[in-house]
């Protein structure tokens, strides 16, 4: 018997009139292919199953129980090749411990973690209390496990007891804020292992919290800061055709307003005489920070530099003036010589200057004093007062250069953050000079500087 060239196998079935018409045709070929696919599919299931199942046992034993798991394999294998006892027993002895480590693994995603901070703003020195609330959401009993929290660069174990289920367990976590900057708390890590520390097995929670730690400021008193009393403005020594704070009478020329007329001088002199005004700023303040490494003897005198920094803005903020704090931004160490950078904070409210001033660090590669302050120059050219807040590294050259990047009309304050010098008050050329060695002597000499 022949069969067609497409492989077929014909089976005929008798019909119910006793006639072979209905036929039913199997392909070798399908089935093949059909074979093919399932057995496809089975594999992928059993890789896939192996993976997880290499990626649990990966993410499950320690060192100790890598080292466990290889004297079973390595001792039970060696000890019935070559029927030596010890090996057979050393790697039995291993087995069983990695064995009777399994149980504490149980219920290890059964917590419920959820952990809060009292404030995410405080000032540095400030501890802050978090209240960390675990839940047994699971069905039996969790046995005692760890949670870690990571604050910082630092990690704070918490130890969490036995809990029957739906029992809640609740302990304060201290985050500590000695130095002003960002602190990130979470997120929280369950972690559970054996007493041996075999087998461990971790659950990370997605509750993370930002704390900003700001830097410590001083009370200024409000017509001290700056040297500027006028909320509203001060008058400057430019002269102006349209004005508030009246200056002289001059004769009038083509192309004068015919409202600065003065009338009554018109008349006396029988010439018509327009009024003259001093130009009135508004008070704005340019507090330009030094951040280059180089400016800077220590660390201690940067700290008091912002938070000398970080008192003015405030206290010009609160008292309704335009207030810019600048400082270098970063260089490229290819162009750090031929390049300006400057950084600009955001004033926007005294919290967002104290946010922004608690990220602040020194940096070897920034533009130094005087590339900001001529920066700041170009940038706010109507500013009426200049603060430049630098350390004890700066000479009287390096201020002077600083200071001439603003017009003669802006009154320039250095002051010079020094924890082991003595507070003064002193004037080089048109600029005031101060020297603070804690931060409430700057409250003092402003205090001074402004009755002088």
């Amino acid at each position: 018997m022949s069969f067609p060239t497409e492989s077929r196998l014909t089976r005929t079935v008798a019909g119910s009139d006793g006639t072979g018409i209905s036929r039913t045709r199997y392909s070798t070929a399908s089935s093949s292919t059909a074979l093919a696919l399932r057995g496809l599919r089975s594999w992928r299931r059993v890789r896939a199953a192996a993976s997880a199942a290499g990626a649990w046992v990966a993410g499950t034993l320690t060192v100790a129980g890598w080292t466990l798991l290889s004297v079973a394999v390595v001792g039970i294998g060696i000890g019935l090749a070559f029927g030596w006892l010890e090996f057979v027993a050393a790697g039995v002895v291993s087995a069983v411990l990695i064995v009777l480590s399994i149980p504490f693994l149980f219920s290890a995603r059964s917590y419920d973690v959820d952990l809060t901070l009292e404030h995410d703003r405080v000032v540095a020195g400030s501890p802050v209390s978090g209240t960390l609330t675990v839940r047994n959401t699971g069905r039996g009993i969790a046995l005692p496990g760890r949670i870690d929290i990571p604050i910082g660069d630092g990690l704070v174990d918490v130890y969490i007891p036995l809990l029957r289920s739906d029992h809640v367990h609740v302990d304060q976590v201290i985050v500590p804020t000695h130095r002003r900057g960002i602190v990130h708390v979470g997120p929280a890590r369950t972690v559970r292992g054996d007493p041996l520390g075999i087998l461990r097995r971790e659950a990370t929670w997605a509750d993370r919290h930002t704390l900003y730690v700001h830097p410590v400021t001083t009370a200024l008193r409000s017509t001290t800061a700056g040297f500027i009393r006028d909320l509203e403005g001060s008058a400057s020594r430019m002269v102006v055709d349209s004005d508030i704070s009246f200056h002289a009478i001059r004769e009038y020329v083509p192309g004068d307003a015919q409202r600065n007329v003065h009338w009554k001088s018109t008349a006396k002199t029988g010439t018509l005489m327009v009024r003259q005004y001093e130009e009135t700023r508004r008070s704005r303040m340019v507090i330009a920070l030094a951040a280059s490494e180089a400016e800077f003897a220590t660390d201690e005198e940067f700290e008091l530099a912002v938070s000398a920094a970080a008192s003015l803005g405030v206290r010009g903020i609160r008292d309704g003036r335009d207030v810019d704090v600048v400082l270098g931004g970063e260089l490229p160490e290819l162009v750090r010589a031929s390049a300006r950078s400057m950084r600009e904070l955001a004033t926007v409210t005294a919290r967002t200057l104290l946010d922004d001033l608690s990220s602040v660090e020194r940096a070897p590669r920034v533009s130094v004093l005087a590339d900001v302050t001529s920066l700041a120059a170009e940038t706010h050219p109507d500013a009426s007062i200049a603060f430049l807040v630098c350390g004890s590294t700066q000479t009287a050259r390096t201020l002077q250069a600083a200071a001439l990047a603003f017009p003669t009309d802006v009154a320039v304050v250095a002051v010079i953050c020094n924890p082991e010098a003595e507070p003064g008050f002193r004037r080089l050329a048109s600029m005031s000079v101060l020297s603070i060695g804690l931060l409430e002597d700057l409250r003092l000499l402003l205090a001074r500087g402004a009755q002088s």
